[in-house]
């Protein structure tokens, strides 16, 4: 006799497993951020990009792009925004970015890796490492530990909603910069 439900169930846990996939992306609000800005910079043929931060004078953002592989996004105030401002008009991003890295107003700095270019994610998707964030000497790595993190599932969750926010931010000033 032939069992002719194996294929349906077969079926069903290929959709299960996508769906997965997809609502854990879901809960990332930069996911399409991300997207659009590796996009603009593939287009522009930039691995390196950066942005003043108009809603706060003597703030920039700048980003290392690994094609594929990581957007490395730093913000920062910088103490001679003049000079981040004379590099941003003749498209010195890479310096912005070592600026921002190395030398920022205490603090100030944010500084998060975007592995796979895909967004932050609460967890990593199968092959992808995990998304890191770093702010006000706080690190996470979003990894789905909570437990190791020392955090409750709540906190864990909170402090990654905070870091997507502020993410979304970041790549939108980053995106316009790109298209110019």
């Amino acid at each position: 006799m032939i069992n002719r439900t194996r294929p349906y169930v077969a079926a069903a846990l290929v959709v299960f497993s996508v769906a997965a996939v997809a609502h854990a992306r879901q809960d990332s609000k930069s996911a399409a951020g991300a997207k659009q800005l590796t996009q603009a910079l593939d287009a522009a043929k930039l691995d390196a990009i950066a942005a003043a931060d108009p809603a706060d004078p003597g703030t920039f953002v700048a980003a290392l792009y690994i094609q594929g592989s990581q957007l490395l996004v730093v913000s920062a105030k910088y103490s001679a925004p003049a000079l981040l401002t004379a590099k941003l008009k003749t498209k010195e991003y890479r310096d912005i970015y070592m600026d921002l890295s190395s030398a920022s107003v205490a603090g100030s700095k944010v500084f998060l890796i975007d592995m796979d270019c895909n967004g932050l994610a609460q967890k990593p998707d199968g092959n992808d490492g995990p998304d890191s964030w770093e702010a006000n000497a706080k690190q996470f790595t979003f990894d789905g530990d909570w437990g190791k993190a020392k955090l409750s599932e709540d906190a864990y969750k909170k402090a990654f909603a905070d870091a997507d926010e502020r993410y979304v931010k970041m790549l939108g000033l980053l995106t316009a910069q790109a298209k110019q």
